[in-house]
C-alpha cells in the first residue's frame, strides 16, 4: 500500500494569488478545515504566508525563496504550509498580523507567521531574505521538535495577547457630543499635515480617502479657510502626480516619496472608489474642473479595465509586469525613457516634456521617468501663450496616443475576483460622481453593478458571500460587507428613490444584529457566529485606507434611524460613538470615519424629504450642493416611510426640511430649502 506524498494543493483554488503560488515546490495548502486537522493530526506547526496578488514584496519573497527547491524542502519537513489570499480572508490576516505586530512591533505584507497546530501564534515576520528565512524555519522546527513545552508555553502568552487588543469596553458615561471635541481633535491632528505638498509631512504617502472627505467637511462647514486650503492643496497635488495615472487614469497604492510622484504601481479598487467620492465632492465645494477631469478620467479606467461583463468590479492590478527581458519589473508597464517619447510625439515632445517634467523633477530611474505634473492648465497655457481649448484639445491627444502605445506593453496581472465590500465601495463612488455630475452612463453602471450584488452576493437566508470568481460564490461575508453594500445601497436610494434599496438597507442591517453584534460591548464583531472559530473574534474599529467596518456601520444605523422611526438604531449608533471618544481624540487621522459621525451628532443634521411627481427632479437640484449633514427622502406616490408619510400632495412636489422631527414649511423651490438649511443655526 503506498502513501500518498504531500503536494502543493492550490491548482483548484480561484484567487487569483493562491493561483500564483500553485506550481511552487512548496506543498502549498488553502485554509481550511481539512488543513487545520491534518496539522493537528499530524503534530506540524502551521506556517501561514499571506499576502495578495497585487503585492510586490510577495512576488519578490516567492521568487527567492517559495520557487527554490531547497527552502521548499525545510519548509515541506517541518510544517504544514499555508497559502492566505488576505483579501478573500482579512479574518485570518487581522489575527495574524496582529500577532507579528506585537512580536515585531510592525507588520506588513508578505505577512509570515508560525502557529501551533492549532493555530495559536508563536513567531513571525512580513519579508525575509532566503538565508534568513532558511535559518529561523530550521530553528523552530528543530525547537518544536526537541522542546515542544517552550513553543507552546510561548504561544500560549502571545495569543492572550493577541485576545486582549481591540477589546471594547462599553462606555456608560453620558455621551456628550460637542464641536470643541472635535475642534480640538483636528488641532492635534494638523500638526502632522504638509501644507506645502499636502497628505502628511513624511513619506510614503498614502491617499486616506476618509481622512480628506472629513477634513474636507469639517472645514467647509466651520468655515475653516486654512484647512480647506490644506484638503485643496493634497487633492491637487496627487491629481498633478505619479500616484495618478497621468496617461490612463486611476489611483496607485500610494507613493514613495513626499511629491506623491513614484507610486508603489498597485492599483486597487477600494482606493479608486473612495477617490471618487472624495473628488466628486470636492468638486461641489470648489467647482475645480481638475476635480472634475479626475473623477471622468478615474472612472474611464475602471470601466476599461476592472469592469466584468456581469456588472461586478475586478479587484487589483498588480504593480509588476514583464519587461524586455521577460522578468517582472515593478513599474515597467507606466514608465517612459526620453527617447520613446521623442519618437512617439514627434514636434510635441518640447511642450510635453515641459508639462509632464520629463526633466530632473520627473526622473525616476534606469533613464526613466514618470509623468508628473507641477502647475495648472491655466498658468501652463499662459507661460507658453497657448489657447487653453486647443491645450486640452492636444493633451487629451497625447493621452489617447500613449494609451496606444503601452497596450503594446505587456499588461500587468490582473486579480478579478469580485469581493463584495469593494464593489460596494466602487458602487458607492459611482453613485456619488453621478449625484454630483448627473451623468447618465455613472448612474446605469451603478445601477447594474447593485443588481449584480443583489443576485449574486446576497444568498437566500439574507447573508452575504464575501467573494465571486467564475460564476462562483464561496465564502461567507464579512461585517465590512455588510457595511459597505449597506451604504451604497441607503445612497442609490437617494439617487433613485426606489425604496428596494433602502428595504434591502435594513434587512441586511438587522442580518449584522442577528450574526455579529456583540451584546456586553454594543459594537459588530468582524466575523459572523456562523464562521468556523478561530483563536479570537475581532472587532474591527479603526480607520485606515478603508473606513473600519463598525465605523460604516455606525454611520449606517444613524441614517437608517432617520429612515425607519428606529429608536435601537439611533441608541447603538450613538453607543457606538461614545464607546470610541476616548480613543478618536489622540489619533485623529485613525478615526476620521467616526469623526465624521460625530459631526452629525454635534451639529445640525437635516432630514430633507420630497414627495410629489417631480420629486426626482428636484432631488437632483438639491444634490447641485454640497450639503455634507443630511439625508434624502423622496417618492414620487404615497410612501409609508415615516418622512413621507401623508405627505404626497396631487399637483405638487413639497421638500420638507426637517431636523430633530420638526420640520420648516414646506416649499415646492429646492433654492428655498437650500436656503433654509443655510439658514438654520
Amino acid at each position: 500500500m503506498s502513501i500518498e506524498k504531500d503536494s502543493n494543493k492550490l491548482a483548484t483554488e480561484t484567487s487569483p494569488y493562491l493561483l500564483q503560488h500553485a506550481k511552487n515546490p512548496v506543498n502549498w495548502f488553502a485554509w481550511n478545515s481539512e488543513t487545520l486537522e491534518k496539522a493537528k493530526k499530524e503534530n506540524k506547526l502551521l506556517l501561514i504566508s499571506i499576502g495578495y496578488s497585487s503585492c510586490h514584496w510577495c512576488h519578490v519573497m516567492e521568487k527567492e525563496s517559495f520557487e527554490n527547491e531547497e527552502v521548499a524542502e525545510i519548509m515541506n519537513h517541518h510544517f504544514i504550509n499555508v497559502k492566505v489570499d488576505r483579501e478573500e480572508r482579512p479574518d485570518i490576516d487581522q489575527i495574524y498580523m496582529n500577532a507579528v505586530q506585537l512580536m515585531t512591533g510592525a507588520g506588513g505584507w508578505p505577512l509570515n507567521c508560525i502557529a501551533l497546530p492549532d493555530g495559536r501564534p508563536v513567531w513571525g515576520g512580513t519579508y525575509f531574505k532566503k538565508e534568513e528565512w532558511s535559518s529561523t524555519l530550521h530553528q523552530i522546527g528543530d525547537l518544536y521538535r526537541t522542546k515542544p513545552e517552550k513553543v507552546i508555553e510561548y504561544a500560549e502568552k502571545l495569543t492572550e495577547g493577541v485576545q486582549q487588543t481591540d477589546l471594547i469596553k462599553v462606555n456608560k458615561e453620558k455621551p456628550l457630543f460637542t464641536k470643541g471635541y472635535l475642534n480640538e481633535t483636528v488641532k492635534k491632528w494638523s500638526i502632522y499635515f504638509d501644507e506645502d505638498l499636502g497628505g502628511f509631512n513624511k513619506a510614503p504617502k498614502f491617499p486616506m480617502p476618509n481622512n480628506y472627505h472629513f477634513l474636507l467637511r469639517y472645514a467647509f462647514q466651520n468655515k475653516d479657510k486654512t484647512l480647506l486650503n490644506y484638503v485643496n492643496t493634497t487633492l491637487t497635488k496627487m491629481a498633478f502626480g505619479g500616484i495618478f495615472d497621468q496617461v490612463g487614469g486611476g489611483f496607485s497604492r500610494y507613493a514613495v516619496d513626499t511629491k506623491w510622484h513614484i507610486p508603489h504601481f498597485e492599483k486597487m479598487l477600494y482606493d479608486n472608489g473612495q477617490l471618487v467620492s472624495l473628488y466628486a465632492d470636492a468638486f461641489l465645494t470648489t467647482k475645480n474642473e481638475i476635480y472634475k477631469e479626475t473623477v471622468y478620467e478615474t472612472l474611464q479606467f475602471i470601466e476599461r479595465e476592472m469592469l466584468d461583463d456581469s456588472g461586478g468590479f475586478y479587484s487589483a492590478i498588480d504593480a509588476d509586469s514583464l519587461n524586455e527581458k521577460n522578468e517582472l519589473e515593478e513599474g515597467t508597464y507606466y514608465a517612459w525613457t526620453k527617447k520613446e517619447l521623442q519618437k512617439i510625439l514627434k514636434i510635441d515632445f518640447e511642450l510635453f516634456s515641459d508639462y509632464y517634467n520629463i526633466n530632473s523633477y520627473g526622473f525616476w530611474e534606469h533613464k526613466n521617468y514618470h509623468l508628473i505634473k507641477n502647475s495648472s492648465d491655466e498658468d501652463f497655457c499662459k507661460k507658453h501663450n497657448v489657447p487653453i481649448s486647443e491645450f486640452k484639445s492636444k493633451v487629451s491627444n497625447w493621452k489617447s496616443t500613449l494609451l496606444k502605445e503601452r497596450s503594446k506593453r505587456k499588461y500587468p496581472r490582473l486579480d478579478d475576483k469580485i469581493l463584495t465590500a469593494w464593489n460596494g465601495i466602487m458602487l458607492k463612488g459611482y453613485i456619488d460622481a453621478y449625484r454630483v455630475f448627473n451623468e447618465g452612463r455613472f448612474l446605469k453602471i451603478a445601477l447594474k453593478n447593485a443588481l449584480f450584488l443583489a443576485s449574486k452576493m446576497i444568498k437566500e437566508d439574507g447573508t452575504l458571500f464575501r467573494n465571486y470568481k467564475n460564476n462562483n460564490a464561496t465564502i461567507n461575508g464579512y461585517l465590512e460587507d455588510y457595511a459597505a453594500i449597506i451604504d451604497a445601497y441607503i445612497a442609490l436610494y437617494e439617487i433613485t428613490l426606489d425604496e428596494k434599496w433602502l428595504l434591502i438597507s435594513k434587512n441586511l442591517t438587522d442580518t449584522c444584529f442577528d450574526y455579529f453584534f456583540d451584546i456586553k460591548s454594543k459594537m459588530f464583531f468582524f466575523t459572523s457566529n456562523k464562521d468556523e472559530k478561530l483563536i479570537t473574534r475581532k472587532i474591527e474599529t479603526e480607520d485606515n485606507v478603508m473606513p473600519s467596518s463598525n465605523s460604516i456601520m455606525a454611520k449606517n444605523l444613524f441614517k437608517l434611524s432617520h429612515y425607519f422611526d428606529n429608536e435601537y438604531y439611533l441608541k447603538i449608533s450613538k453607543q457606538m460613538l461614545h464607546n470610541m471618544t476616548d480613543t478618536i481624540q489622540n489619533f485623529g487621522s485613525g478615526f476620521s470615519n467616526w469623526l465624521d459621525l460625530y459631526a452629525n451628532f454635534s451639529e445640525n443634521f437635516f432630514e430633507i424629504a420630497i414627495s410629489g411627481k417631480n420629486a426626482t427632479k428636484k432631488i437632483l437640484e438639491m444634490h447641485k450642493e454640497y450639503i455634507p449633514n443630511k439625508l434624502i427622502c423622496g417618492s414620487t406616490k404615497d410612501s409609508d416611510l415615516p418622512l413621507l408619510k401623508n405627505r404626497n400632495i396631487k399637483e405638487k412636489t413639497l421638500i420638507y426640511v426637517c431636523r430633530n422631527n420638526t420640520c420648516k414649511r414646506p416649499t415646492e423651490d429646492a433654492k428655498k430649502a437650500i436656503y433654509q438649511i443655510k439658514n438654520i443655526s
